[in-house]
């Protein structure tokens, strides 16, 4: 009997097949995956088919003996033509199969976007690639694809991702055709578009984002998200303080209209006049404050101690930022009224601040000089605006 390769990781023993398994050899693998059973008397069966590159009926009676015995079994790298064996045969109904990912580069291309969790690279003329900062991050992909097609179908503007892939050095990444399409933030900086053309191109899709009704289930809430910001801040804020924090984010009323939740000039595409969201991976639902407050993040609330921070990642200054933001706002709001924008701004900066202090905290920041700071100013914001905010709603 021929050794087969194999690597064992606690109770998770990995197989790794090579060449064809057919009528010739499919009696002599099955000892050979028969006797590493009966060694390691593993929990789950990986079998890595990176270098298998036929399988037979033969060998197929194989698969289906091993699952029968280790349900917790699947197979990972498949060939496109070994996959095509599998799909035919009913197998990818029966257990997880997965495709092996060609590899790509993202080596000198230009940055188009950035999210919470990735970057969006240009990779030609007509493609794009998301970059996912997690380097386990399939589950985040597959879980970011399903919100795409749930928010394409509800008639939202969005990107589909077609591929996966491997990014070379390691880490995943989202596929998507986008032929010549600019981002915002490119339009602005090139001088195609003004700051008055890009807030009302974004707030009249962001309106549409707004407009749609979600099944609850399908998405994260906004709200249930935002009442563990401020449960994590318990510690760090006056008991008094964080009474009234808390009970003005747990009165927000529950609402199923649909948030992009991380919306800002990177995160959306002009092609051939329409607007495109590109980074969905989170997709929630609930009241617009919340999108208003992490719009507020990304255009003002990051970058207020360090200006050049907006510059870095939104490549515009901080004033024309600040700039969008004010006009964003009141287009959203439907009112030049001072006093109403403020009012409502200062409800959305409770929330951001929230968000900035808790993630400050969590980054180590009462430890660095900056962070520091950072955690104080948000302290000095709390201190300002709660006492004169009786409502989150607007």
């Amino acid at each position: 009997m021929t050794e087969i390769k194999h690597t064992l990781e606690g109770g998770a023993l990995t197989i790794l097949p090579e060449g064809h398994i057919d009528s010739a050899n499919a009696a002599e693998a099955e000892e050979a995956i028969t006797a590493l059973r009966e060694r390691y008397s593993p929990e789950s069966v990986t079998i890595d088919c990176e270098k298998l590159t036929y399988i037979s009926s033969a060998g197929l009676r194989v698969i289906l003996r091993l699952k029968k015995a280790i349900p917790d079994t699947k197979l990972v790298n498949v060939s496109a033509e070994v996959y095509e064996i599998f799909e035919m045969t009913g197998f990818t109904e029966m257990m997880e199969i997965r495709k092996a990912y060609r590899v790509i580069s993202v080596e000198g291309c230009e940055v188009i976007g950035q999210g919470a969790n990735g970057k969006v690279y240009r990779i030609d003329p007509d493609t794009i690639v998301k970059v996912y900062l997690n380097p386990d991050a399939l589950p985040e992909i597959h879980r970011e694809r399903e919100l795409a097609r749930a928010a394409f179908v509800l008639g939202v503007p969005t990107a589909i991702p077609y591929d996966v892939v491997r990014i070379e050095g390691g880490g995943y990444g989202s596929v998507f055709e986008l032929l010549n399409a600019s981002s915002f933030a490119k339009l602005l900086i090139r001088g195609e578009k003004t700051v008055d053309e890009i807030a009302e191109m974004s707030i009249s899709l962001l309106k549409l984002i707004h407009s749609t009704v979600v099944k609850p289930d399908t998405m994260p809430d906004m709200r249930a998200v935002a009442l563990d910001w401020a449960r994590f801040l318990e510690k760090y804020l006056p008991a008094d303080q964080y009474a009234k924090l808390y009970s003005l984010i747990a009165a927000v009323p529950e609402d199923d209209h649909m948030m992009h939740g991380d919306y800002h000039l990177k995160n959306v595409m002009l092609q051939n006049g329409e607007s495109l969201l590109i980074d969905m991976d989170t997709l929630c639902h609930g009241h617009p404050i919340f999108e208003l407050a992490s719009m507020y993040n990304a255009y003002v609330g990051y970058a207020e101690l360090n200006h050049g921070q907006v510059m870095d990642f939104l490549g515009i200054s901080y004033e024309t930022a600040g700039e969008l933001w004010r006009k964003s706002l009141s287009l959203y709001l439907g009112t030049g009224d001072e006093a109403r924008i403020a009012e409502v701004e200062k409800k959305a900066m409770i929330v951001g601040y929230t968000r900035i202090m808790r993630r400050t905290i969590r980054r180590n920041g009462l430890n660095t000089e900056e962070g520091r700071a950072i955690i104080e100013n948000c302290r000095r914001h709390f201190n300002e605006l709660l006492p004169q905010i009786d409502a989150l709603t607007f």
